[in-house]
């Protein structure tokens, strides 16, 4: 299976305190988040709103917990912003992120975002669909910063995310088509190609050669179906549970894990489940994954 040297696991902040709601959680301090992480297995994370700002201070209570950072989300606007605004805002990430010891990135195209809005995702032509021109903007600027994160010694990382302009099969495929293999890694998430409505190990299959990073997030089939039925926002579906972790769902991750590490796959796993902390013991749940991921993967 696994390179135990090579492969490492962590979990995302966001099922103790939300980003996009930030009520959810707030009573959830940082060193209690981190603590938690540790106490139930895990050894990386990614960067929550509750995090140090400060990176030596950040370092110091990973360190002290045995933990690092795996990578954090840069929000990019390449369709909205000139390149070199964006492109500069992306090297303080990378400064920061090199200070804390971390060697990716994940970038969402922010542009017309609607997952932060109570808007349908799924259904009624709410979400923005790029024309041609767009596309080339994304796909070249992609690339730019591709190559600085390259030159800064990270690999770039496109979060497909649902609620945004690459949200699809058909839109990852576009995006990965026109972009650099050298400069451009995906960030492959089993939960946001499911909630798409897309295969997920027909996804991996496809790129696996171009995964950077990996987030394992499992979805609650049946709440998904109500959140089609009933046209709701990605907000509503988190409050309500679509996305749960790893061996609480309907995704099927054995497979997942099997071209994964048949590929030689070099980086994070990452758990992200985002739920409300008040219904899903951020504590519980982490374990409940560290468990199921020992079991699968022998990691």
């Amino acid at each position: 299976m696994f390179d135990k040297e090579k492969v490492k696991l962590g979990i995302a902040p966001i099922g103790w305190c939300n980003d996009d709601m930030p009520e959810l959680g707030a009573e959830n301090s940082f060193k209690q988040t981190i603590d938690e992480m540790a106490l139930a297995g895990f050894t990386g994370c990614e960067i929550g709103n509750k995090y140090p700002k400060d990176p030596a201070e950040l370092k110091k209570q990973l360190d002290l917990r045995g933990m690092r950072i795996a990578s954090r989300w840069f929000s990019s606007f390449l369709l909205t912003k000139p390149y070199k605004e964006v492109e500069a805002d992306f090297i303080k990430e990378l400064d920061f992120l090199a200070a804390v010891g971390a060697d990716r990135i994940n970038v969402s195209e922010q542009s017309y975002s609607i997952q932060g809005k109570d808007i349908p995702i799924l259904t009624g032509g709410h979400k923005h669909v790029m024309n041609d021109d767009e596309w080339k903007t994304l796909c070249q600027g992609l690339d730019g910063l591709g190559k600085v994160a390259v030159e800064h010694g990270f690999k770039l990382c496109f979060h497909h995310h649902m609620g945004t302009v690459v949200q699809t099969a058909a839109e990852t495929d576009r995006m990965m088509a026109n972009t650099d293999p050298r400069y451009v890694f995906l960030c492959y998430d089993t939960g946001h190609f499911t909630f798409a409505g897309e295969d997920p190990l027909t996804m991996l299959k496809k790129y696996v050669d171009r995964v950077g990073h990996v987030h394992l997030k499992d979805m609650r089939l049946p709440v998904v179906a109500q959140a089609r039925a009933n046209n709701w926002s990605f907000l509503t579906a988190v409050r309500n549970g679509a996305f749960t972790v790893p061996g609480d769902g309907g995704v099927d991750f054995d497979p997942v894990f099997k071209v994964l590490a048949d590929a030689k796959y070099q980086g994070w796993l990452l758990v992200e489940g985002e739920q409300d902390p008040a219904k899903a013991d951020p504590l519980e749940y982490a374990i409940k994954a560290r468990k199921y991921i020992a079991a699968h993967t022998g990691l």
